[in-house]
């Protein structure tokens, strides 16, 4: 599909719901199958209860809610009605609460009874609990919405600042279900999505409660933070054909005590995104699960995945190619292009890419040089057969004895250590001058000399880590990334 080929008049509950044959199951949940049916049903509700909230179309509704038939009735019902929708994590402090209701100034926040005591005490004022929609009609036309409208809100992970909001039309879901979902995944009417992270964040947003809706397929929500024996309970009782995973948990899972007892003969994938696979944890889930990985990278400022592996094609340590519908170029610092083999900033261009974040004219400039191009921040080569290998972040490079480090190659280093379960690496300063700093996750016994002589017989000299250090867990952001601000901070 091309943006040509969608007509002006779009509307994203319509196409994703509404066109599905009532009878099929749409979200599995705790307490048992919903149909598409009985979801419409519960969209159209919610959507006359926003209508009679005063909320019209392109009013800013903000969902705090936990993963749930509430949360994807209420993100469609919104839609329906032409609103544009934002999400928040469950689980935030009530200063973060405070950022994003001064930032969004929603007309609404629909809440649960995990968020609203923390967005009252933030501010909120008109805070409704998402079951107020059970008493409305459920039937409902749908909003006049175009496929250039503005719709969505995805917030980048303010893994380098506070976030910011990528204001994305219409069109975006639709063309990113076409060339990614069917275009890499081939998504079929029988598969069952399970999403490790939780709603709020767009990827799994997309891949349990979207992506599926376009070809009637099913998704699993469940209410309860993501963990590996939830996870394997999750995939024993429901039996999912897609896992959507990220780095983190993937190396949870494979390091669990009961690893080896799961039966995974559902899954005929697992995508993972959100940050670097390392080669190393590609090879022991595959040797654990046996389940085939689709790495990809994507981002809110382009919507979802725009490079990607391909099933059956996967190249161990890659982020793959280009998905259908993008154009993909590595540039240098002046947006020029570099040569295959060097490393550059990732450009992509597509139609799925926002339109601006929202008041930040300068860095929409930056980050957005054309229309419908994103310049992101993620360092990459490129190889002769177009396949994309991640380096790191432009703002993670650490120049050591005046040469540039990515932190990325030193981590994968430590990761081929049998001890090393999962790792970071970042700056520090001695004497005036930038060292690189390792935090370890160990499963056996190991010395920081031990790692220190490793990477060194490895990498070039310069690139070990002058100081390492022991913990039992690495901070992670909300949407599950490493958290390097907070180890930055440590001393």
């Amino acid at each position: 599909m091309r943006y040509t080929d969608i007509p002006s008049s779009f509307n994203i509950a319509s196409y994703f719901v509404d066109r599905n044959e009532p009878s099929r199951t749409a979200l599995i949940t705790r307490d048992g199958p919903v149909s598409y049916g009985e979801l419409a049903s519960r969209v159209n509700q919610m959507g006359n209860a926003l209508l009679d909230l005063g909320v019209r179309q392109g009013d800013r509704v903000l969902l705090a809610l936990s993963d749930s038939v509430d949360f994807v009735a209420a993100w469609y019902g919104a839609q329906k009605i032409g609103a544009v929708t934002a999400e928040v994590y469950t689980y935030l402090q009530v200063k973060d609460y405070r950022y994003f209701l001064e930032y969004v100034t929603p007309s609404v926040v629909l809440a649960d009874h995990t968020t609203t005591d923390k967005l009252r005490e933030a501010g909120a004022t008109r805070v409704v609990d998402a079951t107020v929609a059970g008493g409305y009609p459920s039937t409902l036309e749908a909003a006049a919405t175009t496929k250039d409208d503005v719709a969505i809100w995805k917030f980048t992970t303010g893994s380098t600042g506070a976030p910011k909001a990528c204001v994305l039309t219409a069109r975006s879901p639709l063309l990113s279900f076409h060339w990614y979902a069917r275009g890499v995944l081939d998504i079929q009417p029988s598969d069952v999505v399970l999403p490790v992270p939780k709603l709020f964040f767009g990827y799994a947003r997309d891949l349990a409660a979207l992506f599926p809706f376009g070809v009637g397929a099913a998704g699993i929500v469940f209410p309860e933070r993501s963990t590996v024996e939830t996870l394997f309970e999750l995939i024993a009782e429901h039996r999912p054909t897609l896992l959507v995973n990220v780095p983190t948990m993937m190396s949870a899972m494979v390091s669990h005590p009961l690893a080896s007892e799961q039966d995974f003969s559902s899954l005929r994938l697992c995508t993972s995104a959100g940050e670097a696979l390392p080669g190393e944890l590609y090879r022991r889930w595959m040797d654990t699960f046996g389940v085939e990985v689709v790495d990809g990278i994507g981002s809110s400022e382009a919507y979802h995945i725009y490079l990607s592996n391909r099933p059956g094609q996967s190249r161990q340590g890659s982020l793959g190619q280009v998905v259908p519908g993008y154009r993909a170029r590595v540039v240098d610092l002046d947006g020029e292009p570099v040569p295959d083999g060097e490393a550059g900033r990732l450009e992509i261009t597509g139609e799925t890419v926002a339109v601006e974040y929202w008041q930040a004219p300068e860095k929409s400039a930056e980050t957005f040089p054309r229309p419908h191009t994103v310049r992101s921040g993620d360092l990459v080569t490129r190889d002769q057969d177009g396949f994309f290998y991640y380096q790191g972040r432009v703002d993670d490079l650490l120049k050591v004895g005046g040469v540039w480090v990515a932190p990325a190659e030193i981590e994968n280093c430590l990761l081929s250590h049998d001890a090393v379960v999962e790792c970071a690496v970042v700056g520090y300063q001695e004497d005036g001058l930038t060292r690189p700093r390792a935090f370890v996750v160990a499963s056996s016994s190991v010395t920081a000399e031990e790692l220190r002589d490793f990477v060194r017989s490895r990498l070039a000299p310069h690139k070990y880590p002058r100081d390492v250090r022991f913990v039992s867990a690495l901070p992670k952001t909300a949407s599950g990334k490493l958290d390097r601000r907070a180890l930055k901070g440590e001393r």
